[in-house]
């Protein structure tokens, strides 16, 4: 009498058994099927072929020439993307939009319209041709432009507003479909772009009794031409704006032989002070053994708001030689 119920409870746990195999193995084809839509999608976007402006995230692509070149060439990208080269030439059409730059400025700067930046001017670049083509094969197509720096100002910051405009096949990123090339001037001394910042050992005197007194710090220096830089007198605070630049910014001027000439940007009553030979009014490269300088060595009197200073000072900056090559 005890034994009958064990059959029917094995009967019992086999069909629980046999229902739960089906369930796992349903839910094993959904997975393999949702593995293989996966792989499917992964495969499509993978050997998708679509076309960009190449720039850094922020849309803009930056580059400096030097003032030594009365011009020099620039170059815009396009790049082809997906893991298979295309079969058909794309031809891709690129227009100049001026509107580009005006979103930027509202975007970064907003109401400050003193730093909002300018469209190069057309007389200082060309572009062959705004239209090109990714021949079937390659994976992007190079425009070159020729860009002549001289007479570009160090405190602007400059654009060339490029945008696709049409194109007759594949895919364009709808992300990088436009780019902001940025164009600034640099020379041996300096990057027109504020970032060379040269440090200051200087001694300075109040005329006519002073004492002189120690002033270290640092000098931002700004490329003028091709022999020319630019840095605020003394220790005047330096701000990139007009009116302060005029009113205490000087000129140095390097001559083939490294000798330096001082005068005011405009304002500055500033006098060049020679003969010192610790403060020859010279350039010079230096190596201390472990690393390369780039060294001014200046002496001069100035006058600002009614007060007369000397001035030594000492402008030194790191470098790597192999980058000036």
């Amino acid at each position: 009498m005890l034994k009958a119920p064990y059959p029917i409870i094995i009967k019992k746990s086999i069909t629980k058994m046999k229902m739960k195999t089906k369930h796992i193995f349903f839910v094993a084809m959904l997975v393999l099927l949702a593995s293989c839509n996966d792989y499917k999608v992964f495969e499509d976007e993978q050997y998708k072929n679509v076309f960009a402006l190449i720039s850094n995230s922020d849309n803009i692509n930056s580059k400096g020439f030097s003032l030594d070149s009365t011009s020099a060439t620039g170059y815009i990208t396009l790049s082809m993307g997906g893991s298979n080269t295309i079969t058909e030439d794309v031809t891709i059409q690129l227009v100049e939009d001026a509107s580009l730059i005006d979103t930027y400025n509202k975007n970064i700067y907003d109401q400050n319209v003193s730093k909002y930046a300018k469209r190069l001017p057309q007389a200082h670049y060309d572009i062959a041709s705004h239209q090109c083509v990714i021949k079937a094969g390659q994976r992007g197509v190079i425009i070159p432009i020729v860009i002549r720096p001289a007479g570009l100002s160090p405190d602007s910051t400059y654009f060339i507003p490029i945008r696709v405009d049409s194109y007759n096949r594949y895919e364009m990123n709808p992300k990088k479909n436009y780019m902001l090339y940025r164009v600034y001037i640099k020379n041996k001394w300096a990057v027109g772009d504020g970032t060379t910042v040269y440090t200051l050992r200087g001694k300075r005197r109040a005329l006519p009794s002073g004492n002189e007194i120690s002033l270290p710090g640092t000098k931002i220096m700004a490329p003028i031409s091709k022999n020319s830089v630019r840095v605020m007198a003394g220790n005047e605070t330096y701000e990139a704006s007009i009116p302060s630049l005029e009113r205490a910014a000087m000129i140095l001027t390097i001559t083939d032989d490294r000798k330096v000439t001082i005068t005011p940007m405009r304002d500055l009553q500033i006098t060049q002070i020679d003969g010192d030979k610790e403060y020859p009014n010279t350039f010079i490269y230096e190596n201390d053994g472990y690393n390369h300088y780039k060294t001014f060595l200046l002496h001069y009197r100035y006058t600002l708001d009614g007060n007369t200073y000397e001035m030594k000072e000492e402008l030194r900056m790191q470098y790597n030689k192999d980058n000036e090559k």
